[in-house]
């Protein structure tokens, strides 16, 4: 597997930078728009280049450590546990997503649409780019890829609901569409985080369990 975990790492990276510049650029074009669900897109963006970079991160550290004859730890722990963190990030953003959008439903603000609408759609176009650099194979992947892939899934739920909750308020004139389609996406991340969460828990904890389940085979 270490040539999966080569390839890994380095398109891992390359999402990373290429989410970076456009964070820098859905934030301030969301601040200038005032566009929530852009926004949301944006902080959103800045989540998976913490939660990205935490993978490829992994994927250095288990390269290092698998060269080191001192190590003696199981390295899919690493990957499973920069997974569980992934998911915790993924968890908390979409909670903070979900806090902005209700608080903009008490304090509507203007919101200048068409250049909105046109940074979502960069901002999808990346995220679609991204997935598929992270696309695998589930059965030769482990807890750190499925993470990264997810993040990026994740931001292109949120580029696609604010396209949409954009294009609704400016056809119909209202507003507060934009915050719904933020609200959304938010509850579907954390439906995804959760999940997420679970899966990695169960692969740090299963020790024990894979361990009786031989027992009980033989």
């Amino acid at each position: 597997m270490p040539d999966n975990m080569q390839m890994y790492e380095n398109k891992t990276l390359w999402v990373v930078m290429l989410t970076a510049i456009t964070m820098v650029v859905e934030i301030v074009f969301g601040l200038t728009t005032k566009s929530m669900a852009l926004l949301a897109d944006g902080i959103h963006m800045g989540s998976h280049v913490l939660a990205i970079g935490l993978s490829w991160i992994a994927y250095v550290v288990v390269r290092k450590v698998s060269k080191n004859e001192k190590f003696k730890g199981n390295s899919d722990k690493i990957l499973s546990l920069s997974g569980y963190s992934s998911g915790l990030m993924l968890l908390i953003f979409a909670v903070v997503i979900l806090v902005e959008a209700v608080q903009r439903f008490y304090n509507p603000m203007d919101i200048i649409y068409k250049e909105a609408i046109l940074v979502a759609i960069i901002g999808l176009v990346v995220n679609i780019a991204s997935a598929f650099l992270l696309h695998h194979n589930h059965e030769e992947s482990d807890h750190n890829i499925r993470a990264a892939y997810l993040h990026v899934l994740a931001d292109t739920l949120t580029s696609v609901s604010a396209i949409l909750g954009l294009t609704a308020a400016m056809i119909w004139d209202i507003p507060f569409i934009d915050t719904i389609a933020a609200v959304i996406s938010s509850l579907v991340i954390i439906k995804w985080s959760v999940g997420l969460l679970k899966n990695s828990g169960k692969a740090l904890l299963d020790i024990e369990k894979k361990y009786h389940n031989h027992e009980h085979h033989d």
